[in-house]
């Protein structure tokens, strides 16, 4: 019989153990949290204040701009305080939000991509009923439907995972909190756990992945056999590849991580992985959206010139 106690905090065993490289991952971490922040940040107040932008396709990046915000605050502050700390610990409680709000803002993102594509399909395929079917109504719905989903996915795993006996160890081999490397401290029987992970996770990203995808066939045919031109195809396609590799940069480690078997599971990889969507892919989306995006980069120039014009009046006076 294993010694099961009640667990009340956990350690998190962090990026690295060699103290020498923490403070040169603290300032990359710092870095990557400041620009998430800042780049999100501009794109949701652009969208907010500028009136060109009230729009489905950008009130859909506006959500997504809110999400990335959310989704590298749940982990990267963590991250940061644990990377300066000797002793890196979290209590059991705060260990289970992290959690709960890492599966929660991560899925909720994976369907809101999906909702993007299925945008861009109307507005390509259907440009003169594009404002009847994308009303406001349809749109809060779409969000709606993202969010209530992502938010009873992710308390399934908290609530599972929160129920678990914890007798193995305290020591979490990750940097926050996720139900992979909890699951193997536990010890109980966790193939349900595992299980669920696999299949709902799977069903969410691959679900959502696939509607992504076929929204793009269905572009693409479309215009081939209606207009035939490589123009008007080269148009359209340009307007949702930023799209496209933001859907490309999520689903491809979500699923790596999420979907393989437990047994062929390696927390080293995991870790690196876990890099790429909870920090890395927050900061890239608002760069690949703006670039990209010519109307976003003419409201950033307004807004900053209306914002300069103000200042020389108040001198001014």
């Amino acid at each position: 019989m294993e010694n099961i106690t009640t667990v009340t905090e956990f350690l998190l065993l962090g990026l690295t153990s060699v103290r020498d490289l923490q403070p040169f991952f603290f300032v990359i971490f710092l870095i990557i949290y400041l620009i998430n922040l800042v780049g999100n940040g501009a794109i949701l107040l652009i969208v907010i204040l500028e009136p060109r932008l009230h729009s489905p396709m950008y009130s859909f990046l506006g959500n997504l701009s809110c999400l990335d915000i959310c989704y590298s605050s749940v982990t990267l502050p963590t991250v940061l305080i644990n990377l300066l700390s000797t002793r890196k610990a979290i209590s059991f409680l705060g260990c289970i939000t992290q959690l709960h709000f890492f599966h929660f803002l991560g899925s909720t993102e994976a369907i809101l991509l999906a909702v993007m594509a299925f945008d861009r399909f109307a507005a390509i395929c259907y440009p003169l009923r594009y404002m009847i079917i994308m009303n406001s109504q349809a749109c809060i719905l779409l969000v709606g439907v993202a969010w209530f989903t992502g938010f009873f996915y992710a308390l399934m795993h908290s609530i599972m995972t929160a129920h678990l006996d914890f007798c193995h160890s305290q020591k979490v081999d990750h940097f926050f909190c996720d139900v992979k490397p909890l699951l193997e401290l536990a010890c109980n029987d966790t193939l349900l756990n595992q299980w669920l992970l696999s299949i709902v996770a799977g069903s969410i990203s691959m679900g959502a992945f696939f509607l992504t995808l076929l929204s793009y066939f269905y572009i693409i045919g479309y215009l081939l056999f209606k207009h035939r031109s490589c123009s008007v195809l080269h148009k359209a396609l340009s307007t949702c590849a930023s799209h496209f590799m933001v859907v490309c940069l999520f689903y491809g480690p979500v699923g790596f991580t999420y979907i393989r078997p437990a047994s062929a599971s390696s927390m080293a990889q995991d870790r690196m992985v876990a890099i790429i969507y909870s920090a890395v892919t927050p900061v890239l989306n608002p760069l690949i959206y703006t670039l990209r995006n010519k109307e976003v980069m003419l409201a950033l120039k307004k807004i900053y010139m209306r914002k300069f014009v103000f200042k020389g009046i108040q001198q001014h006076h």
